[in-house]
């Protein structure tokens, strides 16, 4: 069986997209690796943040929806996305999240992890987990954040199912995953050796009526194959566990494979190329539009529809230089 090699990139819904931009890379020290718009719905932004480079396993990426009513939490969904920074740097995050009028719930240990749950503008639930162990996240020299501090991509996403079984056979059986630890309700799998960017997690609530999309809600979760072939072949068992599939779709950055796994939640199969260097410098992520080829022609029409969108001086270190706003 061929196996996920952990969490490729989660995209959520938000409100207003320049109040998303101004959190994530003003308050959370992300950066903005692109910006683009969604390429089913291009008269809205795609935005993606991640780590200095975008690497697979740092980035989340938002379609700013304003007009959509909030979520509503349901099985069916995942419910928090989880960041992984260094040891002993809770404290500094307590205060920054503080100190930018951020309400943050009190810490508590998850799985012998200091943990930090706190929500975005529109109501995303969010947590930062002191990881132990290397991070591969690229730390990015401009960021509001100091260094010792920055998020290092992923630590782990939390789900919840109205039935505890048939999601871990799935998790199991057809994407790798193994079962890794109980407790106070969440059940805990892993991938590819476990930790940060490589757990997923779950919490069994038979009762519950499904959730729904909407702003400060995650839309679906993107899991990492190296290549095409990784990818055809998790797909084939996908389709072999009697669940539909999608044909592989180019997202010109990385191809995908999107599927609804048996309890409700949409899960995309990622690969890890050519990524979000091939159409601009490494040094220049995130500073203009970027559309893919077969939307270029239509430039125009889309940029008459999409909100201004400035990164902030002194979100990144330093204004954009004029026309790359």
């Amino acid at each position: 069986m061929t196996s996920v090699h952990g969490i490729h990139h989660i995209t959520a819904i938000s409100g207003n997209a320049q109040e998303n931009l101004d959190f994530y890379t003003g308050i959370l020290g992300l950066r903005l690796v692109k910006r683009s718009v969604n390429q089913d719905s291009p008269g809205t932004y795609h935005l993606f943040y991640a780590d200095a480079e975008g690497k697979p396993g740092t980035d989340l990426t938002f379609f700013p929806w304003p007009e959509l009513p909030p979520a509503r939490p349901g099985t069916g969904l995942a419910m928090e996305v989880g960041f992984a920074v260094p040891p002993g740097s809770l404290g500094y995050w307590t205060a920054r999240l503080a100190q930018a009028g951020v309400s943050a719930g009190d810490r508590r240990t998850r799985f012998g992890q200091e943990t930090l749950p706190f929500r975005d503008p529109h109501g995303l639930a969010l947590s930062l987990t002191e990881a132990d162990g290397p991070l591969d996240a690229a730390p990015w020299s401009r960021s509001p954040v100091p260094e010792p501090h920055q998020i290092r991509g992923f630590h782990a996403v939390r789900l919840w199912e109205r039935d505890l079984g048939t999601a871990a056979r799935f998790l199991e059986r057809v994407l790798g995953f193994g079962a890794s630890g109980e407790e106070e309700g969440w059940h805990r799998f892993t991938v590819a050796g476990g930790g940060s960017s490589r757990i997923v997690e779950i919490r069994e609530l038979p009762h519950e009526a499904p959730g729904t999309w909407g702003r400060g809600g995650v839309h679906h979760v993107a899991f990492r194959v190296a290549d095409d072939a990784g990818q055809a072949s998790v797909r084939g068992q996908v389709l072999a566990s009697g669940v539909p599939a999608t044909a592989v779709i180019d997202r010109f950055w990385f191809r995908s494979v999107y599927f609804h796994e048996p309890g409700g939640v949409l899960f995309e199969l990622a690969t890890d190329g050519p990524g979000f260097g091939v159409d601009e410098k490494s040094d220049q992520l995130g500073e203009r539009l970027i559309l893919p080829p077969w939307l270029e022609p239509q430039r125009e029409s889309i940029e008459g529809v999409l909100p201004p969108l400035h990164l902030r001086e002194g979100a990144a270190g330093a204004p954009l230089p004029p026309g790359r706003t």
